[in-house]
């Protein structure tokens, strides 16, 4: 689990303050998968490491921004002669919870039609078709949702920092340290972030791979944001040295289709786009942008989850290719947090799936009972599959990594592909 302190409480009290909440726990279904037997023993996975250690653990403790970006941040604050700091700060990070995605044109025109002739069949007098109009246009605005455009000038851009800086860096922390605990050896050198606003995956990437990255590419639309960005790699200023050097700041994506990146990334970003087409257009260009890995954050709500599948699906099921490389793509780490900082994330990889280890992912808060423990695990093949692990059935090593798992871990254990999904039934008969 990611958790980190708020910004937002350095309006009031200059300090950093942590909660962490716990997570909800769902009412479980339970049904044997068969094809969960054993722990994947093949090249001694624990390296004489005790359970609660196993590699397929990938929760962080807690994150803490570095004392480079919170001096400067509550510089800026603090210089800041924002009115109603408080209150602003609640005001977006509440709005950008609760905000929908755009309806689609597609969507309008469908519910028009359909309250046109809602109207028709319930009307007794006739209507003229200026009257009709009007009433469906007033009956829309009653009922959909107006998604607006956030617009970033220099006061709002302080604002969202203080609300989203810290979460931000540990979303993408959280991420970030997926791969680098899966592929110790990778070294990635150059970055490309889509949506950079304050520059929190740059500070995140620096913390993970600083010692390799020598290019950070931080792409947005306001001038204001970049801006800021630049101000915080100073120490708060516009003259200082930059606390991480090679960050170039733009307003607009590279156009030459050769320039590739080893990672690039777009955290809450994709939802600030207007439409589905241009989301669409947005995850192609990133993903021939991508050299090695894709890495899409968004809030942990539904729309961030719908948004992150939709850019899988383009992914995965697209047939467009990168001009300089036809590596398919797979899914390296899907993530859901219930926790503090709840966000999605998928990780989108080039090459082949058998190049990085496929142990399951567990889905949902893990159900520890007396001598079993239910375990819902998204298999390699794609099947969702609840496991009810046991000594007895198991062994000690699988039923002992399993108690001391997490939602968002792997679990160490071979999971044939050929078995279908498994039927479910009440937990009370388990």
């Amino acid at each position: 689990m990611a958790t980190v302190g708020g910004l937002r409480y350095l309006v009031l009290s200059g300090r950093w303050r942590r909660g962490l909440r716990a997570a909800p726990q769902s009412r479980a279904l339970a049904a044997l998968v068969p094809g969960v037997t054993q722990v994947d023993n093949k090249s001694g996975f624990l390296e004489k490491r005790p359970h609660r250690q196993h590699p397929g653990i990938l929760q962080l403790p807690h994150v803490r921004l570095p004392r480079a970006l919170a001096d400067a941040a509550q510089l800026l604050l603090l210089e800041s002669a924002v009115p109603s700091a408080e209150k602003q700060v609640q005001a977006l990070t509440n709005y950008l919870w609760s905000r929908h995605l755009p309806v689609e044109p597609e969507e309008l025109q469908r519910r028009a039609v359909h309250l046109e002739e809602k109207f028709l069949e319930n009307s007794d007098l006739p209507q003229t078709e200026e009257k009709l109009r009007g009433a469906v246009f007033h009956a829309l605005r009653k009922t959909t949702y107006h998604w607006q455009e956030l617009r970033y000038n220099e006061g709002l851009s302080l604002v969202y920092m203080a609300a989203r800086l810290d979460g931000g860096f540990a979303a993408v922390s959280r991420a970030f340290h997926e791969i680098r605990a899966r592929i110790p050896e990778f070294q990635p050198q150059t970055l490309l972030d889509f949506g950079s606003g304050t520059g929190s995956v740059t500070w995140a990437a620096h913390s993970t791979w600083g010692q390799s990255l020598r290019e950070y590419m931080c792409v947005d639309s306001s001038a204001a944001m970049l801006n800021l960005a630049e101000k915080l790699l100073k120490g708060g200023s516009e003259s200082g040295e930059p606390y991480v050097p090679g960050v170039f700041f733009r307003q607009f994506l590279p156009v030459s289709p050769k320039v590739q990146f080893d990672m690039v990334v777009s955290a809450f970003s994709l939802s600030e786009l207007p439409s589905k087409a241009d989301r669409a257009e947005v995850v192609q260009t990133l993903w021939r942008k991508t050299l090695h890995f894709l890495v899409l954050v968004e809030n942990g709500t539904k729309a961030g989850h719908r948004l992150l599948m939709d850019a899988r699906d383009l992914v995965l099921k697209g047939k467009e290719k990168s001009p300089l490389d036809s590596r398919p793509g797979f899914v390296f780490a899907p993530n859901k947090k219930p926790k503090e900082e709840k966000f999605s994330m998928v990780i989108l990889a080039r090459g082949s799936p058998e190049e990085a280890n496929r142990w399951p992912r567990i889905t949902q808060p893990v159900l520890k009972r007396p001598r079993h423990v239910h375990c819902h695990l998204c298999c390699p093949d794609g099947h969702m599959q609840h496991a009810v692990v046991t000594a007895r059935r198991h062994g000690r090593d699988l039923y002992r990594c399993s108690r001391a798992s997490s939602w968002g871990d792997r679990l160490p254990v071979i999971t044939p592909s050929e078995f279908p999904p498994s039927p479910s039934q009440d937990l009370s008969e388990s």
